[in-house]
């Protein structure tokens, strides 16, 4: 697009619409999601915000209430929370580089980077004298720094999965974390595996609450549905495990009043593999003293604890996220209301809590209801606030585009307490003394301004976005609550939250159903003699992730989805949607969904090669070996584990079945002396193989990805306190991986248990051995999207001496091969600057195209006050993050040259605006630019002021399209769109202009 004209405005720009957006491949997915993305200054005069799929620290200045752009600062991968420590310094948790980025605001600039755990979530400072607190949510820990020295103080153990958002009390003596994936007090009545056919479950017991029905009726005496009589008799529905869950009485019930207590916690509990006296505390909220880092906690609340925030009035600790009714079995009997949304206040002095609804409107005695009530409800929240007096708070519902206004009892305030913003509202920040409140919209990629006192949308900012338009179309699809599900309230992303799980099973049978049988299957090279196809009956099976599914297929536990196009009627059946998805919809949520890759994998090493020592905390002896019951496991070597691994099926070994490198079954079939790919169904989908053994009861199952092992960890047969009421095999009844090696292959001895653990924990999806196409014992397996374990990694200097990490970096960049690249930020001579590694000439390419250096020539430009940060990002994104934001082919610097916008690539620098950077225009002149690709009449714009704003009005030709940007400043690195692309009619078109800021400026582009 050309630039045709910049002129002066007088008055501020009404509300901006999307910047230009980028269609690039060079862009990677991890549906990563903001925790407190939005942050306030202290002192009141800065905004900044995550630019999360930019990698990138928004920069605001605010005088009157309105944001107004001062720049970015490049951080790490996925910023997902950003904290001021002082007035000017930011702190910003990159969860995929698994760093901390500290800026300087005035300097706009990143000084340091502090190395964290994995996933680091959310930052506070408090105590006396201050620290810093940063959740890391995949090892479970709270790392303490000193935030003046930045060095590590201690980490702190939470007892709960995946510890991500984080508040602080009033006083600064107490730090709140909200366990994101907390359980809700369920758990499976299981037998576990073993080498031959299940053991027997206590469901199937006599004595047990049901006379040993299995499964057992969920309405008293009968099934609800009822059983489908034309059911072939010979088909009789699989025995299976038994969810129940603990009540207020502490007893363990199941969803037809059965009481299961003994053989949960009590005399026995041995037949379910527990001691007695088992438990599940159900942690949602991890409250840390400051002074003495001792830790209590806070239960009962709801299963996903999406954020926490203290009423700064009471001190009353309020948590908002959902729960699941996974007790409750079968998909007839759940639809629609199998999920609640939902706000809990705890006491901060006796960590009692109070659970409520963030949708009273809703009943759930019906699984539909009109579109006006869907459009009340608020669904997937993920952000709350509160005013200073503590009488107002606000949440935003990112699957319902929307947030809640509520009282301190989290009830709604009034008739009008409902604000629709745009898509996916997460994180906010209050301006009260500006009656302002601003939301980050993560999926339309929009800052939300809401005037606090009117409850409406006074203006949207856009954000530069680089996310594909694929992945824009395909999510709502995953998230969007009031389009998905009947309620308003629920969608796919309620189970697959942030795409991947909940950590729970569920009985999402359905007693009415019909047999599906087996047309196609792939069994390898073990068809089984008979099998029981797939009845309505399916027995508890817990979630799974949906990262890297697409060309996977066939989907769920047992492989009874051909394609995704067979989830359609989960919408309808389960969700309680009026309508499934269309054609073009279902598409768009394929290719959404086949973006999105595992990320690093944290037990590799930095080469993503496999580790020969890994810490195995929870891995407990069973006393089979030489090490005694329940003595930790020593540390795993991850070659050794590949070894023992691939040995051939007769020694027990598992590639035979879990190729490599995701761990999932061939996706080809045995002709006697070869594998032969399988052609793609009519859908395109694939054929990973299938198997059925004895530990299955014979039943096919799908042989599952192996990728995400460490998220299945918690439950402990040999504690009496545990995280999860669920762990590993289909349903969930396996504690550890140490019990699932040793019971399923008879592995006795303690070190190759623990060798083969560190494998399963370091698969990842690349670089592992490889099957062969010709050798019965290692089938070929399928490609896995994954990501290379150093990609986001980074370093910054300060100095121009060499540094060994630097050097890994060059050298993980420099084989043709490599899947990982090298960008540099920082300053060089006074002026923001980019840099990229190209592999082929050994030199950083700069963000001018005439420029580079040496690496190190480029470290000679480090110094105190000037420092470069490098970040290892993934293979074919470096040239976008580092010289070439917007992806345009033209490069920043030289755009910034030129005067055009390089985050915008209908904005490039080979169309130089005609009138110089730098001048200002007076008002209402007339400005004469020729084009030579327009015929004539040539083009001509005026452009006039008054007391509502500014007027543009420009002669146009018949079939061509226009859009009009504005800026503050003509030295502004970046151009907001005033409008889309107009397109001529009738030989003029007009624009009126509504401002509050005393200047702007304008120019006009014309479409290709």
């Amino acid at each position: 697009m050309r630039a045709l004209l910049t002129t002066a405005g007088i008055l501020l720009a009404g509300g901006g619409a999307a910047l230009g957006q980028v269609s690039t491949n060079s862009f990677q997915n991890w549906e990563t999601p903001p925790v407190h993305p939005v942050a306030l200054s202290p002192d009141g005069s800065r905004l900044v915000v995550c630019n999360l799929p930019d990698n990138r620290l928004e920069i605001f200045a605010l005088t009157d209430g309105v944001p107004v752009p001062m720049g970015g600062v490049c951080v790490g991968l996925d910023p997902c929370t950003a904290r001021f420590r002082t007035p000017d310094e930011v702190w910003v948790a990159n969860f995929i580089s698994d760093t901390i980025s500290i800026v300087s605001v005035s300097g706009m600039r990143v000084v340091a980077t502090i190395n964290t755990a994995n996933e680091p979530s959310d930052i506070v400072f408090a105590g006396t004298p201050a620290q810093g607190f940063v959740s890391c949510a995949q090892p479970g820990l709270v790392q303490v720094f000193d935030p003046v020295s930045r060095a590590a103080v201690t980490n702190l153990v939470i007892d709960g999965n995946r510890p991500k958002a984080m508040a602080v009390s009033p006083d600064g003596t107490k730090v709140y974390v909200a366990i994101f994936e907390s359980g809700n007090r369920s758990t499976l009545i299981g037998s576990g595996v073993g080498m031959g056919f299940p053991i027997p479950s206590p469901v199937d017991f006599p004595e047990g609450p049901h006379g040993g029905k299995n499964p057992p009726p969920n309405d008293d005496g009968v099934f609800t549905p009822v059983l489908n009589p034309a059911l072939p008799a010979a088909n009789a529905p699989p025995r299976g495990g038994l969810i129940v869950k603990k009540d207020n009485a502490s007893r363990w019930m199941d969803d037809n009043h059965g009481d299961w207590t003994d053989y949960v916690s009590g005399a026995n509990a041995a037949f379910t593999g527990r001691p007695v006296g088992w438990d599940l505390p159900d942690h949602d909220v991890a409250v840390i003293n400051t002074s003495t880092h001792r830790i209590t906690y806070a239960s009962g609340l709801m299963n996903i604890c999406m954020d926490v925030a203290v009423n700064p009035a009471s001190g009353v600790v309020t948590v908002i996220g959902t729960d699941a009714l996974n007790q409750i079995r079968f998909e007839p009997v759940l639809r629609g209301i199998f999920l609640r949304t939902e706000f809990a206040s705890v006491d901060p002095t006796t960590l009692a809590g109070r659970v409520g609804d963030l949708n009273p409107h809703l009943d759930y005695r019906t699984p539909t209801v009109p579109q006006a009530g869907r459009e009340q409800s608020i669904g997937d929240p993920r952000g709350i606030v509160w005013s200073a007096d503590g009488t107002r708070g606000y949440v935003t519902g990112m699957g319902s585009d929307n947030l809640v206004v509520i009282d301190a009892n989290g009830q709604r305030a009034g008739p009008d307490a409902l604000i629709v913003l745009g898509q996916g509202p997460t994180g906010m920040a209050l301006d009260e003394p500006r009656h302002r409140l601003y939301v980050l919209n993560r999926f339309s990629a929009t800052l939300s301004v809401v005037d606090t006192g009117t409850r409406a949308v006074v203006r949207t900012i856009p954000l530069f976005d680089p996310t594909p338009t694929s992945i824009r179309l395909g999510r709502p699809s995953l998230y969007d609550t009031h389009k998905t599900s009947g309620l308003g309230q629920a969608s796919c992303g309620s189970c697959h939250v942030d795409a991947r799980l909940d950590r729970l099973a569920w009985d999402l049978g359905d007693p009415g159903g019909a047999m599906k049988f087996i047309t196609n299957g792939n069994f390898g090279r073990l068809p089984p003699a008979v099998t029981n196809h797939f009845h309505p009956m399916k027995g508890p099976m817990t979630t799974l992730t949906l990262q890297d599914i697409m060309g996977h297929e066939p989907f769920h536990w047992r492989g009874d989805r051909e394609g995704l196009e067979q989830f359609d009627q989960t919408f309808t059946n389960l969700q309680g949607a009026v309508t499934g998805l269309t054609p073009a919809e279902m598409q768009s949520f394929k290719e959404f969904l086949g973006s999105i890759r595992f990320a690093p994998n944290p037990y590799r090493t930095l080469s993503n090669t496999l580790s020969v020592n890994i810490a195995l905390p929870g891995e407990k002896a069973l006393g089979r070996g030489r090490l005694r019951l329940g003595a930790p496991l020593p540390n795993g070597n991850a070659v050794n584990g590949q070894a023992l691994f691939r040995l051939p099926l007769a020694q027990t070994g598992c590639s035979f079945c879990h190729t490599l490198p995701t761990g999932l079954g061939t996706d080809a079939h045995w002709t006697g002396s070869s594998w032969i790919n399988l052609p793609p169904g009519p859908a395109g989908e694939h054929h990973a193989a299938f198997a059925a053994t004895e530990r299955t009861s014979i039943l096919p199952f799908r042989i599952p990805s192996l990728r995400n092992l460490f998220d299945l960890s918690g439950l402990d047969f040999l504690s009496t306190s545990n995280r999860s009421g669920f762990g590993f095999f289909h349903d969930g009844s396996v504690d550890t991986l140490t019990r699932f090696v040793q019971d399923s292959f008879d592995v006795r001895d303690d070190q190759k248990t623990a060798d083969l653990a560190a494998f399963l924990l370091s698969i990842s999806g690349s670089d592992l051995a490889a099957g062969s196409a010709t050798d019965g014992e290692h089938p070929p397996g399928v490609p896995g999207r994954d990501t290379h374990a150093a990609v986001g990694r980074q370093i910054t200097i300060g100095s121009p001496l060499g540094v060994a990490l630097i050097d890994s970096f060059i050298a993980l960049t420099r084989p043709a091969t490599s899947r990982v690249d090298l960008v540099v930020k920082g300053f060089q001579d006074g002026i923001p600057r980019g840099w990229f590694f190209d592999r082929t000439t050994g030199r950083f390419q700069s963000d001018r195209a005439g420029e580079s250096l040496t690496p190190a020539g480029l470290r000679q430009l480090a110094a105190p006050g000037n420092e470069l940060t490098y970040t290892v990002v993934p293979r074919d994104s470096g040239r976008r993050i580092g010289v070439d934001r917007d992806d345009d082919g033209h490069f920043d610097r030289d755009e910034l040259d030129a005067g055009t916008d390089p985050a915008n690539p209908l904005s490039v620098a080979m169309n130089r605006p005609s009138v110089a950077p730098g001048l200002v225009i007076s008002r209402s002149r007339v400005v004469n630019i020729p084009d030579p690709r327009m015929p004539a009449p040539a083009s001509s714009v005026t452009s006039a002021t008054s007391a509502t704003g500014a007027t543009l009005s420009w002669k146009t030709t018949s079939g061509v399209a226009y859009r009009v940007q504005s800026a503050t400043n003509l030295t502004d690195p970046a151009w907001t769109d005033v409008t889309g692309n107009r397109a001529a009619t009738n030989g003029t078109l007009n624009l009126t202009d509504t401002a509050t800021i005393p200047q702007r400026f304008y120019r006009l582009m014309l479409a290709p």
